[in-house]
């Protein structure tokens, strides 16, 4: 299923508002640990999947890349990215990153930030991304975590007075759909388990080279509700590199 919320006007306006969105890299809780692992891209060939507002795109043309290419199924997004974020080695693209076709081995390094809770098979597009990134190429993304994603509500629950309790983890081993609540919508979303995602990037002829659960950095502790992100993992950060 190729759902895309972020075309939806009033979805895409509650979304222009998170501080992501309007601050960038350093409004994102997890791009400090993200960044660490961004290797040397002067140079080199680059894929953005899912590339939303462009942040990333635009990140890798800072550190001089030959090539990017971005890609997102929001026509919403991709307006935002060109305007905000244009640099004359990036290529915007409109396509479901399940639809991409690429030649074998036309990338160095394949970036996807907080995109791939939204497809359904993540180990066939591990071997896609696997084939078209060159030996040694480096393939490093950010997902929901499966603890965020296991119950599907994504929320806490709360007390009868609404405080915080404790955040839900339920149905861990049944992975597929949920139908999760985003920004006030209903959004489909999909629950994997970590050894999912570890094998099928195994499987596909990667080499796990880091895994990180990132934490808010303490910059942001002031943040109203940033102090709860302590309780429990959001994302996880997998970095890995193609045999050969």
């Amino acid at each position: 299923m190729k759902e895309n919320m972020y075309d939806d006007e009033e979805f895409f306006s509650s979304y222009s508002h998170m501080l992501r969105s309007e601050t960038g890299l350093e409004g994102a809780g997890e791009w400090h640990e993200l960044e660490r692992h961004i290797p040397d891209l002067e140079g080199k060939r680059v894929l953005d999947l899912g590339c939303g507002y462009g942040w990333h795109a635009a990140y890798a043309a800072s550190l001089k890349a030959g090539y990017v290419l971005a890609v997102d199924l929001s026509e919403r997004m991709l307006e935002r990215a060109r305007d905000i974020n244009s640099a004359p080695c990036i290529e915007y693209r409109r396509i479901a990153m399940e639809d991409l076709e690429l030649p074998p081995s036309s990338f160095d390094f394949v970036l996807s930030s907080l995109a791939f809770h939204y497809i359904e098979d993540f180990p066939s597009m591990a071997e896609k991304i696997c084939t078209w990134l060159k030996d040694g190429g480096i393939f490093l993304f950010s997902a929901e975590h499966p603890v965020f994603t296991a119950a599907g509500s994504q929320d806490w629950y709360y007390d009868s007075e609404g405080r915080i309790m404790h955040f839900p983890v339920d149905s861990y081993f049944y992975e597929g759909k949920r139908d999760a609540l985003f920004l006030g919508h209903n959004v489909v979303k999909y629950h994997r388990t970590l050894t999912t995602y570890i094998r099928a990037l195994l499987s596909a002829g990667f080499t796990i080279k880091d895994i990180v659960e990132p934490q808010p950095p303490l910059s942001m502790m002031d943040i109203p509700g940033m102090k709860d992100e302590m309780r429990r993992p959001m994302m996880i950060i997998i970095e890995a590199v193609k045999n050969g």
